[in-house]
């Protein structure tokens, strides 16, 4: 198991290294993750839900993403509340007291998905929840020491040298563990190094010394390999200045939604030679420069378009729809480039309905029923194949015929097909549910290259999409082999 002193030190990537090596070195493993927190969601071959870090842990290793890798996700949708997803499907909202009170109910479906794993693989990788020593939550804890010591798992603990404190983040977070928990972990990673390793090692021998356990690896900083970002959270943390904008690209905004969800749609256009991608905050930043805007998915779209009220971003956006620009809303973006969203069963508020956009013919009503599931198909404008996935409360209806359906899809393995999403009369304006339709290579290259051919760019042929993550698996498992005791880690941990 890989515990952290914290949030966003890098449990999730350390788990995919490993998931990566020790796939390259003949294991059959597999991740698990008991509990996680994000919006950031994917539907797995049963048509259920989880958080995108098991899945790109998933592909590391080699295996189609499963519900028993991340038996409970939690998907924020207020300061205080979530939903709560059990083995891939709704079970209630709830605020965290609740959901608090709920902790022993779950350890059985938990316990449950990791002996589907132990008994199907010849490893399983855990990775643990936030810090792995909140006092306040440790008697109900599910996702670390409590977990690892269900099942007997040896730990490494993870630290962020980054962010500072190195030396209180590890000896601090040993301090806090009983005799038993200390006795679990076998040692350290230290994450995101900087600078000469010879200047820190006194440190790590101070590190030792302190706690009588090795440290296993200290992994410099990249910024070479492209893997998926675990949460939206990094987004909300991302003070870079935007890149510049360019005349001989495609400059494309997404609206950073106080609750966005699956960013990772717009992971592989961002890679594109020719695209600036932005994620913006205030409708002051929507220069006249940007060719598109994206307005994303949202884990709770009657909050968000009171946003886009209260910020200017609605006025904003009508504005950028008259200059001609394309504008492109990926599911609850879609909802809310509509006419009307209506919460009738209180799914997501008390408000009842708000008005949307209005820049496409539609309505939306917020069912209490989630649609999740994996769907293909064709573009009725390009005529491209796409593949992607719905995750998704509400029903949307045209309500007035002007433009046209933008898809025409189906489920996996299934004949009945149906038309999704809808696109405006001069075929600018495009929503639809369909998650990760911008990965379909083909897809994506037709739809860049309508703007390239109104803009005089030269047009491009598609370029590959997810199978270029392969590549960028063998670098990190690469870069974690180069600066790990891998081999020590094996002996200790796994074969012990």
């Amino acid at each position: 198991m890989f515990l952290g002193t914290g949030s966003d030190v890098g449990k999730s990537i350390a788990v995919t290294a490993f998931c990566r090596i020790l796939s390259r070195r003949g294991f059959k493993v597999a991740p698990f993750k008991a509990q996680n927190m994000s919006n950031n969601s994917y539907v797995t071959v049963e048509g259920g839900e989880i958080g995108r870090a098991q899945v790109v842990q998933a592909e590391a290793a080699g295996l189609l993403p499963s519900i028993h890798m991340n038996p409970v996700l939690l998907k924020p949708s207020s300061g205080v509340g979530s939903q709560v997803v059990i083995h891939g499907k709704v079970f209630k909202q709830m605020d965290a007291m609740k959901f608090y009170q709920l902790k022993p109910i779950l350890k059985r479906p938990i316990l449950d998905s990791y002996n589907f794993l132990s008994q199907r693989y010849d490893i399983v990788l855990l990775e643990g929840a936030g810090s792995c020593c909140e006092m306040n939550l440790k008697d109900k804890d599910l996702a670390n020491l409590p977990m690892a010591k269900e099942v007997g798992a040896r730990c490494i603990l993870v630290a962020d040298i980054d962010r500072g404190g190195i030396f209180a983040q590890i000896i601090g977070t040993m301090e806090l563990m009983d005799r038993d928990e200390r006795d679990m972990v076998i040692g350290f990673l230290i994450n995101k190094f900087r600078g000469d390793p010879r200047l820190f090692r006194s440190g790590i021998e101070y590190i030792e010394k302190a706690t009588g356990k090795p440290v296993l690896g200290l992994i410099p900083y990249y910024d070479n390999i492209m893997i998926d970002p675990e949460d939206s959270m990094i987004l909300q943390k991302d003070r870079r200045s935007p890149n510049p904008l360019r005349q001989d690209a495609i400059n494309i905004g997404v609206v950073r939604l106080p609750s966005i969800s699956n960013f990772t749609d717009f992971e592989l256009l961002e890679r594109e030679p020719d695209v600036v991608l932005n994620y913006l905050s205030s409708p002051k930043e929507l220069d006249t420069r940007y060719d598109m805007l994206i307005v994303p998915g949202s884990k709770n779209v009657i909050s968000d378009g009171i946003w886009l009220e209260r910020t200017g971003w609605k006025r904003k956006i009508r504005e950028f729809k008259k200059l001609g620009k394309w504008i492109l809303g990926i599911c609850g973006g879609y909802q809310l480039m509509g006419k009307e969203i209506k919460d009738p069963w209180g799914v997501e508020s008390d408000k009842g309905k708000i008005k949307g956009l209005g820049i496409l013919p539609v309505e939306t009503v917020l069912e209490r029923e989630k649609i999740v599931r994996e769907v293909v198909g064709i573009c009725l404008i390009n005529r491209k194949r796409i593949k992607g996935y719905e995750i998704h409360m509400g029903r949307t209806r045209v309500v007035e015929r002007r433009g046209r359906g933008f898809l025409k899809i189906h489920g996996i393995g299934e004949k009945k097909s149906w038309i999704d999403g809808w696109v405006n009369e001069d075929e600018r304006i495009f929503g639809t549910y369909v998650h990760g339709i911008l990965d379909s290579s083909g897809f994506r290259a037709e739809f860049l290259n309508q703007i390239r051919r109104v803009k005089g760019l030269k047009q491009r042929r598609p370029k590959r999409g997810i199978l270029t993550r392969t590549k960028e698996y063998d670098k990190l498992a690469d870069h974690f082999e180069t600066h790990c005791e891998v081999d020590r880690i094996i002996q200790m941990a796994i074969q012990s």
